[in-house]
């Protein structure tokens, strides 16, 4: 009995060593979603702005940037922001341009949205946008999100961003919400 044990404990051993965390998860479902990509279908994505999209009735506020804001009147925002549409139009190029769109989605955020990573071609969209200087990076602000090698990448592309000349989006916020109360 004891040599039957011996010997399962060594194959279950040698088992682990060889396939690794793949053999020991290997359904989909096991896998948190914060781990998990799923691939989109381009044609389903609604560019909301540089930082939102909608897809399948989820909207989608993607981790790592905040884009300057266009004219979203139901949520304090009565005009764009300087940029905010040209970062909008490069967040819309970079998804119809790719071969591949996907995320990943880490957690909900407090108005219900999902926050993930949004992956063009296995690039961050937060790290296209931002190297473009057409976003701020906030991995300073919100930290890495269980991402730290997404997160490494952002504070990079933002080393490598041109001068912006826009004001960070949050105080856009916060103006637009002061001039119209």
């Amino acid at each position: 009995m004891f040599r039957k044990l011996t010997v399962l404990l060594v194959l279950v051993l040698l088992l682990s060593l060889v396939c690794g965390v793949s053999c020991v998860v290997a359904d989909n479902d096991a896998v948190p979603n914060a781990y998990r990509r799923i691939e989109m279908d381009k044609s389903k994505i609604i560019i909301d702005d540089g930082d939102t999209v909608q897809y399948e009735g989820i909207t989608i506020r993607i981790l790592g940037l905040d884009a300057p804001e266009i004219k979203h009147p139901q949520h304090g925002i009565p005009e764009d922001q300087p940029f905010g549409r040209a970062a909008t139009e490069l967040a819309r190029a970079y998804i119809d341009n790719a071969k591949t769109v996907e995320y990943i989605p880490a957690a909900k955020d407090k108005y219900g949205r999902t926050l993930a990573h949004v992956l063009i071609d296995g690039v961050p969209l937060a790290v296209l946008l931002v190297r473009q200087g057409l976003a701020y990076e906030t991995v300073s602000d919100y930290g890495d999100n269980g991402f730290p090698g997404y997160a490494k990448e952002i504070l990079e592309a933002e080393k490598a961003a041109p001068v912006k000349f826009f004001i960070n989006p949050s105080d856009f916020r916060k103006m637009m919400k002061e001039k119209y109360k």
